[in-house]
């Protein structure tokens, strides 16, 4: 049974902001394509290399070895299951949300949030900028991923104004109490900061809310699958699960907890109220929160991992780097590099191959296959030190452990 609250403001047609909504760059057209102009957007994202590699992506635990702990990809596919179900109920457009959730960390880091500062103090140092993921992620949907069209040339995803906002304003870590879209349709590429603004559509405000709720339970659920926690840490759990029976939790697992904050939001809302929790299911998300922040995200064990991935991306980093020589960088990487690194230089270069201009090397020609845009000018440095991050903050953890590991090997 639906409540059906927000039918009317639902992002379809005879929605004021329904031609705002799908703006988007100019996109090939098939006849015969069935798709809504969200569900194209879902199917692109789908179909990227970004949206592959989140596999092999951290969540929380590194590089698990355990088939059954979180990574990146699956926590998409959560944040998109619970996007549904709350849109669904409440009358909203479930294609747009769930476009939105399948897209909201294509630009993640290798090594979850680690990955993240790292690169964060990488630019911030050298660009005099920050790195943050979910601008990242409106980067490489914008301008670094690509799909082949039905002429075999490769076109950037070009998706539209409303998954691209949602996807740049989805930050689940936002400590809002309610949510309301903003109505300014604004330029996404000026936007700073994730709290900075509130999505455009209450299905971007959804998907923030639903982000919130896929981690926290997933995240507890798997400190307790990989025995991480002592027993003084498990009686405190219980005292918060003990606390919090009136929230309607009754069992400490990831699946009853999404079950009851799913609940929870949608007996809560409503658009006079806005997308929210009750009272007694913030005091759960903030106890919650601040549990698994001390007893599991700062674990030592995991403190010994950050100092590893601290020393693969800075590795990576410095190594490409140093080879800066200009137009010329190319034809350095070729020359003295390739042989000593393989793996490393062969992906790189295949990179600027894609990206770059202004290279003095004669056989390194641009397929002409690549409409996307050029994105680095080889004669700007800073360009060249974005290319580095961009490369960087699309590996995954493996790729990037692989790396470190043939620059460490003689």
């Amino acid at each position: 049974m639906s409540r059906d609250l927000y039918r009317n403001a639902a992002i379809q047609e005879g929605n004021p902001k329904w031609e705002a909504c799908i703006q988007r760059q100019e996109l090939y057209e098939r006849e015969d394509d069935i798709r809504s102009p969200f569900v194209r957007d879902y199917t692109r994202i789908l179909h990227c290399t970004a949206y592959r590699r989140l596999k092999h992506k951290t969540q929380v635990f590194f590089a698990a070895k355990n088939d059954h702990i979180c990574t990146r990809i699956e926590h998409v596919n959560h944040v998109a299951s619970i996007s549904y179900t709350i849109s669904k109920y409440l009358g909203l457009n479930t294609e747009l949300a769930t476009a939105i959730a399948t897209g909201h960390d294509l630009g993640h880091s290798p090594f979850g949030h680690e990955g993240e500062y790292i690169l964060s103090e990488i630019a911030e140092e050298y660009l005099g900028d920050k790195f943050w993921h979910e601008g990242n992620s409106l980067r490489f949907v914008d301008k670094c991923e690509t799909l082949t069209g039905p002429d075999g040339e490769e076109y950037n995803l070009n998706l539209t104004y409303a998954v691209r906002d949602g996807i740049l304003l989805h930050c689940g870590e936002v400590d809002d109490k309610v949510l309301f879209p903003r109505n300014e349709h604004i330029d996404l590429c000026t936007v700073t900061d994730t709290g900075q603004y509130s999505p455009y559509t209450w299905e971007g405000c959804v998907v923030k809310i639903a982000d919130k709720i896929a981690f926290l339970g997933r995240d507890i659920e798997d400190a307790l699958h990989l025995n991480i926690l002592t027993e003084t840490q498990l009686n405190e759990f219980s005292r918060i699960i003990e606390k919090n029976r009136g929230a309607g939790l009754s069992n400490v697992n990831n699946t009853e907890i999404i079950h009851n904050l799913i609940l929870d939001i949608c007996k809560s809302s409503s658009p006079e109220t806005g997308i929210r929790f009750s009272q007694s299911n913030l005091t759960l998300l903030k106890e919650l929160r601040e549990f698994s922040s001390t007893n599991i995200y700062n674990h030592e064990r995991l403190k010994i991992f950050k100092r590893y991935a601290r020393l693969i991306i800075e590795s990576i980093f410095k190594t490409l780097k140093d080879a800066y020589r200009k137009e010329r960088t190319l034809e350095f990487l070729q020359e003295k590099y390739l042989g000593i690194y393989p793996l490393l230089i062969k992906h790189y270069m295949e990179w600027l191959q894609k990206y770059a201009n202004n290279h003095s090397l004669p056989d390194f020609k641009r397929s002409k296959r690549y409409k996307n845009v050029l994105l680095y000018d080889m004669l700007n440095e800073r360009d060249y030190i974005q290319s580095i991050i961009d490369f960087i903050s699309g590996m995954t953890d493996s790729f990037a452990i692989r790396i470190f590991n043939e620059l460490t090997t003689f």
